[in-house]
């Protein structure tokens, strides 16, 4: 029996936030902006360093091609959370999470469980998102943010790091998710794990790891740990 979570490691889209409004509502936005944003910050280093590892002789294009292909690319990443964090300033954005979602982090959270949040949006985007949620700042009740500088999603190196990373075992952080390949990783690094199924994402449930339809269906998990579909 696996020991009881000390750490809850949280994905954003399709675990704490609707899909939709990633890709109905932030890469619209983001693409829409992003030409006149890089004109408007074409003296800004952090820009410019950005810039300067797309390739391409065009990176406008490349980056604009790296939207409509949901490329998990850094500099696109941070280059999106910097547009985004304009949309959140002058109140054209908010951030969308799921009903349950406030609750079950103010929950985790005074209940002594340490939060963190791993997602292939950068830090810069994940701090905005909880910041300036439909359900109010979230964001403190998170000790830590990770993105792609930590590794990719589906490599269990990447979960080790972030173990590392929060002085915890491996074992006793539990990472959710909707994506069965980015779990698997987890479960290779020695993390507990569980798949959000949520109604109308579409995801498909996992045989090799626990279920849940929301974050409240994810206490029961924390209270008994157990495993499924085989050792890990």
């Amino acid at each position: 029996m696996p020991e009881r979570p000390r750490a809850v490691v949280l994905d954003i889209e399709g675990t704490t936030t609707p899909i939709a409004f990633v890709h109905q509502t932030l890469f619209p936005f983001a693409r829409a902006r992003l030409p006149s944003f890089l004109r408007d910050h074409a003296d800004d280093p952090a820009v410019q360093a950005e810039l300067q590892a797309v390739p391409g002789p065009d990176p406008a294009a490349t980056l604009l091609r790296w939207i409509d292909e949901d490329v998990k690319a850094t500099p696109l990443k941070t280059l999106q959370g910097l547009i985004w964090r304009e949309g959140y300033a002058d109140g054209s954005l908010r951030g969308v999470v799921y009903p349950d979602v406030a609750a079950a982090l103010r929950r985790w959270h005074g209940a002594g469980l340490t939060l963190f949040v791993y997602s292939s949006g950068s830090v810069e985007a994940q701090r905005l998102i909880f910041g300036h949620s439909t359900a109010g700042d979230l964001s403190a009740l998170f000790a830590g943010f990770f993105d792609t500088r930590t590794g990719p999603k589906r490599e269990a190196e990447s979960y080790r790091a972030i173990a590392a990373a929060s002085g915890l075992p491996a074992g006793t952080m539990l990472f959710l998710s909707d994506m069965e390949p980015e779990l698997d990783a987890a479960a290779a690094a020695g993390l507990q794990t569980c798949q959000l199924v949520r109604a109308g994402d579409g995801t498909l449930a996992s045989s090799r790891h626990p279920t849940a339809a929301d974050l409240d269906a994810v206490d029961a998990l924390i209270a008994s740990p157990a495993r499924v579909g085989g050792e890990r």
